[in-house]
């Protein structure tokens, strides 16, 4: 989260204090002093804070995790928070403090790791991973105050995460399920990265994509571009790339002896990976129930609990049209859907007026 911004200051805080006579409006102002917090604005000695590592049962092995929560016994609401796709994991720079301000709002908050995604796939482990961290906390009746806990996903965990909400062996576990930033359709996402055109309720619509999904989409198809001698050449100089350390990638990259290793190289440093798209396109295109089972489309209606979400305007990675289209095959369901333009990808960092700061701010309340 951006620091230094003034976007939820003294004004949101005047108007909640007008509001403190109900449990909701607690929550809103709850909501006004996190979102402060995340944008740089310190007020009151933050509370306490017991922070610890542990080891998740899962069933495909331990599962590194994080867990949150404020100093004392009192056993408090669950919340499980899913990174996205960064190579941080859950001690990614912007995951951490918001996990923080989460726990000193009022939760009990677990940051499963989810190694795949760290590593740029997006796969059914991570619906596993979520699934079973979920089962994990609600279970742990000494932390959390009820047995259903809160779900929230940041980026394709946002996505994964309501797959996962939607699955039987979470019936009575989950409070709510939230995806910030996160997909609806895996594959039209993935086709947009590829395209810069989108596929929206409105139809077809051109929208820059970010080069970064389109690398990872390369780095996860990288054996049908590169020949096998410099597959894990290049595999470690673009996973060096996603991590910005742009340096180290081009030493990794410059022991490449391949003819395609170094077209894909150079593609990649002329910023002309999109000469690639029609192939990996067609790649996509057999992938394409694989990638099904990855969305949450056409699986909505069997959360059975409120979804919540929430998408920057100006995102260039996962297009904020897929939080209007999940909203439209929520209707008449349990749903709040924000599309602001206080958000980026899945980062507090535009400006806007006022309606959209209490947006925001109201929408935050809802995982109080």
């Amino acid at each position: 989260m951006s620091t230094g911004r003034r976007a939820l200051g003294l004004i949101l805080l005047v108007f909640g204090l007008t509001l403190l006579a109900t449990g909701p409006a607690s929550r809103w102002l709850r909501a006004v002093e996190l979102l402060q917090r995340l944008s740089g604005e310190h007020g009151a000695q933050p509370a306490p804070l017991v922070e610890r590592e542990l080891f998740v049962p899962g069933r495909s092995g331990p599962i590194r995790a994080r867990l949150y929560h404020l100093a004392g016994g009192d056993r408090r609401p669950g919340l499980v928070v899913a990174h996205g796709v960064h190579y941080q994991g859950i001690d990614e720079r912007r995951l951490v403090p918001f996990a923080r301000e989460l726990a000193r709002a009022g939760r009990v908050v677990l940051t499963p790791e989810l190694s795949e995604l760290a590593d740029y796939r997006i796969t059914r482990h991570g619906v596993d991973v979520i699934s079973d961290a979920v089962r994990w906390l609600a279970n742990e009746r000494a932390l959390v105050s009820s047995e259903r806990v809160g779900l929230l996903g940041f980026s394709f965990a946002g996505g994964l995460g309501l797959v996962a909400a939607g699955q039987t062996e979470l019936a009575g576990k989950l409070e709510f399920a939230t995806s910030v930033g996160g997909h609806h359709d895996l594959s039209r996402v993935l086709s947009f990265l590829l395209s810069d055109k989108v596929a929206t309720p409105r139809g077809l619509e051109a929208r820059k994509a970010h080069e970064y999904g389109l690398v990872v989409l390369l780095y996860g198809e990288l054996d049908h571009f590169v020949e096998e001698p410099d597959r894990e050449t290049l595999r470690d100089a673009l996973r060096l790339w996603l991590h910005e350390d742009r340096r180290r990638a081009l030493a990794r990259a410059s022991q490449r002896t391949t003819a395609s290793g170094e077209r894909l190289f150079l593609l990649l440093q002329q910023g002309r990976l999109l000469e690639v798209a029609p192939e990996l396109e067609r790649r996509l295109e057999r992938r394409r129930d694989e990638l099904a089972a990855l969305s949450p489309r056409g699986k909505l209606r069997d959360v059975g609990v409120p979804v919540y979400l929430l998408h920057g305007s100006a995102d260039s990675v996962i297009p904020p049209s897929e939080t209007e289209w999940a909203g439209l095959e929520l209707e008449g369901a349990p749903h709040r859907a924000l599309v602001s333009p206080l958000l980026e990808h899945v980062s507090v960092s535009g400006t806007a007026g006022l309606y959209d700061q209490i947006e925001l701010v109201d929408f935050m309340s809802r995982l109080l």
